[in-house]
């Protein structure tokens, strides 16, 4: 016999290991199950997740649907006492949970009551055609089903766990019967419809049901595994987002309620009770472990929406006069309450398209107190990379045009440091006295520490330049340096001499380059 749990080894095992166990006996039961089951997957499936959830059934369906030999292949499957209860007209509430009788002791001729236990001592529980019988032998359930013990006689006697009553009911003849009230219908956890198989699933029982072959069950499960797995799924964790789905679902069905849509105003008369949303979220927590998951889904919910509400959600006249039934205004209820949802929805996007990166954490100890490093050599053209935090504004060097371009007037050289001429001016300066050029032709290079801010950061090009041509000439060479300046020729283009750094005290603001 394979078994899930095996004494003491199922309180050790792993959650992992736990889930693996069951989702794997649930395979071994529906193979068992469908030895003698043809087809009815929904029903068989429906009916363990009301066993493994503690719950009591309630399948509806027209004769010849296999509802009575399900229940009993399943009690064989699971190794459980299985005890059927033909409801009629004329049955009492003795007859169920049972009776005393005057029992005489042969020796002494004493005579006492004794106590005859009825079948509802046993574990698993059909209740065959549940509303053939008035109400107060229905009635005779109740306390079983709630409180799981019997009184008669002013004793009380607890029911042997695991206990489940799975009744079965037929939807089509209703002269003669007696609907189970609503306090009796909520006490089933769950509402199983059956309905006609397929083609094919047919063609396979009348092959099946009409030879000599018998197939027997095996048991997969004992009551003590039972036990554990109901434990084991009260223990699977359900967000506060899937408790909030199951409640808003649950509370939609109130037609007097505030948050109740339009159509449930017009066709319920009433709505489902607390219970319900219990039921949702037990029933959603053993469909998760049956399929190998460790946690409640909305899809387990909208599973198990259609079986928990469908007998706890009453029609009014306006439904019953469009024809529209319970099981549309589920669909429709599905359709119209959303998931919760909590805080802003997060799109994700492309790493291109994020925000800059956040800056890290201030260094600290050793690097903290480490010195920046000295600055790089100047590269081509005199331009030297600033260090990397951010720089005050320096002004950009005029831009040189190459030969033949167009006529470009030459700069003015103001004293002390000014930016050369704008474009437009074209008469040239004065040429200024002899001044002295620098003591070597090396450029000055930048100190090697960071910058001053508030002191000028501009140093002169590193290698002389060529002046843009002035009209109607070509540039000359610059007189080298300790060479005398020449002043300008009376005819011909004016040559700009070199200007000197700066001198020590701090120039002015520098003024932006000039418009191109």
């Amino acid at each position: 016999m394979t078994t899930v749990a095996s004494a003491p080894a199922a309180a050790h095992v792993s959650p992992e290991e736990a889930v693996r166990r069951i989702a794997h006996a649930r395979e071994l039961l529906l193979n068992e199950v469908h030895k003698v089951i043809i087809g009815q997957d929904e029903m068989i499936e429906q009916m363990l997740i009301c066993v493994f959830a503690r719950g009591h059934c309630l399948t509806i369906g027209v004769p010849g649907l296999a509802k009575t030999l399900t229940v009993s292949t399943l009690a064989q499957a699971l190794q459980l006492k299985f005890a059927r209860i033909q409801f009629t007209p004329d049955l009492m509430p003795s007859d169920i949970t049972g009776t005393e009788i005057i029992d005489q002791d042969p020796s002494t001729g004493k005579r006492s009551f004794r106590f005859v236990k009825g079948p509802i001592f046993a574990n698993i529980v059909l209740a065959d055609e549940i509303n053939r019988t008035p109400p107060k032998t229905q009635a005779a359930l109740l306390q079983a089903m709630q409180e799981y013990e019997v009184t008669s006689a002013g004793v009380t006697y607890p029911l042997e766990q695991p206990f489940f009553v799975m009744a079965t009911q037929n939807p089509i003849e209703q002269e003669g019967t007696y609907p189970l009230p609503e306090a009796q219908l909520d006490r089933f956890m769950l509402s199983i419809y059956i309905t006609y198989p397929t083609r094919s699933e047919e063609r396979e029982i009348v092959a099946a049901t009409t030879q000599t072959i018998r197939r027997d069950i095996q048991p997969v499960l004992t009551g003590k595994d039972i036990l554990w797995i109901q434990q084991l799924v009260r223990q699977v964790p359900a967000s506060q987002h899937m408790i909030d789905y199951a409640v808003d679902l649950a509370r939609a069905t109130r037609p007097k309620e505030p948050p109740s849509p339009d159509f449930v105003k017009k066709w319920l008369a009433w709505g489902a009770g607390p219970r319900a949303a219990q039921y949702l979220i037990l029933g959603a927590k053993a469909r998760s472990i049956l399929h190998g998951r460790y946690a409640v889904t909305a899809e387990d919910i909208r599973h198990m929406a259609y079986p928990v509400l469908r007998h706890r959600i009453f029609t009014n006249f306006n439904a019953d006069a469009e024809g529209v039934d319970v099981d549309q205004i589920i669909e429709k209820l599905l359709e119209t309450v959303p998931e919760p949802s909590y805080g802003e929805p997060v799109t994700p996007r492309p790493r291109g398209e994020r925000g800059p990166a956040r800056p890290g954490p201030a260094p600290t100890g050793a690097a903290a107190s480490t010195p920046a490093p000295a600055a790089p050599p100047p590269v081509a053209g005199g331009a030297t990379p600033g260090p990397a935090g951010p720089l005050p504004a320096r002004p950009q060097p005029v831009p040189v045009s190459p030969p033949g371009a167009g006529p470009t007037p030459p700069p003015a050289v103001p004293s002390p440091v000014t930016p050369p001429g704008v474009a437009g001016h074209g008469t040239p300066p004065a040429a200024p006295g002899p001044m002295t050029p620098p003591p070597g032709p090396a450029p000055v290079s930048p100190t090697a520490g960071p910058p001053i801010y508030g002191q000028p950061t501009w140093m002169p090009p590193a290698a002389p330049v060529s002046p843009p041509p002035a009209p109607g000439g070509s540039a000359g060479p610059i007189s080298p340096p300790g060479a005398p300046v020449a002043p300008p020729p009376a005819s011909g283009p004016v040559r700009p001499m070199p200007v000197s750094p700066p001198p020590a005290s701090p120039p002015p603001s520098p003024t932006p380059p000039p418009k191109r």
